[in-house]
């Protein structure tokens, strides 16, 4: 199994009857390169919720159920046309590539319960997939706070665009900001409180993960019933949409924070990226494969 499904690169060949891509355009290629095509949600351009066959970019199998797929770390990807989405010029390759899985990942649901101007945003967690939402959230009008476990990541918060930054390791935090967001955005991946987040929501508010815990989270009746509250979640999102959260990062000029690096140097960014020591996202320059 080879990983890797944030791609961009310049293709170097297309197929006889490819119409939407030339030689020598810059593409890329998400966390999925198939899908069944046939189901409602494909039919809709929700093929990251596909309820046929979705064939993830890595370690997963194409659409005959027996031929493994392979990621992007390599020197060369085959896709369908109908997979790949156009990056734009005002993205330089190694700011767009994360934004395949981390920016889309944030975009999509944010766009999906329209926030905008007037909301309130808590971002909790300013990681790969938060340091997204904190931009994406201001783009698009939000009133954006940071919500993290320390103090460290305060002054990023605000520079990437967060108006207050609070930590949630002091005790007088979810005190202070009870009832307080009309959306939260919740990108941690490590087992947290949910209720106690949800009441920091406003009646009728709505907290939506995108994390992945490793392990189940103890959910109450209370939080969500006596304020109409909602807990949802999102996946990534599918190609059209992809290509809009792309243009729209181009229209906003920005990408993701990264740090570049050979692929040589991959056993020790990992290392890294367990100790939380990378602002944003590592990027692996595949020309050093050769």
């Amino acid at each position: 199994m080879v990983p890797g499904h944030e791609i961009v690169g310049t293709i170097e060949k297309v197929g006889a009857s490819v119409k939407q891509f030339t030689v020598g355009q810059m593409v890329g290629v998400g966390c999925f390169v198939d899908s069944c095509r046939t189901c409602p949600a494909c039919k809709k351009g929700l093929e990251q919720y596909c309820e046929g066959h979705l064939s993830f970019t890595y370690n997963g199998k194409e659409r005959n159920g027996v031929t493994p797929t392979y990621g992007g770390y390599s020197t060369k990807v085959v896709v369908d046309q109908r997979y790949v989405v156009r990056i734009p010029k005002r993205l330089r390759p190694e700011e767009a590539a994360p934004l395949l899985c981390a920016g889309i990942t944030t975009y999509s649901p944010l766009r999906h319960w329209r926030v905008g101007k007037k909301h309130r945003l808590a971002v909790v967690g300013l990681g790969g997939l938060g340091h997204m939402a904190v931009k994406i959230g201001k783009a698009l009008g939000a009133n954006v706070t940071v919500l993290s476990h320390s103090d460290k990541k305060q002054a990023d918060a605000k520079r990437l665009g967060a108006r207050e930054f609070y930590a949630t390791s002091k005790p007088d935090t979810f005190t202070t900001l009870a009832k307080r967001f009309d959306f939260i955005l919740d990108t941690v991946s490590a087992p947290h409180d949910l209720n106690a987040y949800l009441e920091l929501l406003k009646t009728g508010g709505t907290m939506i993960l995108v994390g992945a815990p490793d392990k189940p989270a103890p959910l109450e009746a209370f939080p969500l019933i006596l304020k109409r509250r909602r807990l949802v979640g999102s996946l990534i999102g599918g190609i059209k949409e992809t290509q809009e959260m792309l243009d729209f990062c181009a229209k906003h000029k920005f990408g993701a924070d990264v740090e570049v690096i050979p692929i040589q140097q991959i056993n020790a960014a990992y290392d890294r990226l367990v100790r939380g020591d990378v602002r944003y996202r590592f990027v692996i320059d595949m020309q050093s494969l050769k």
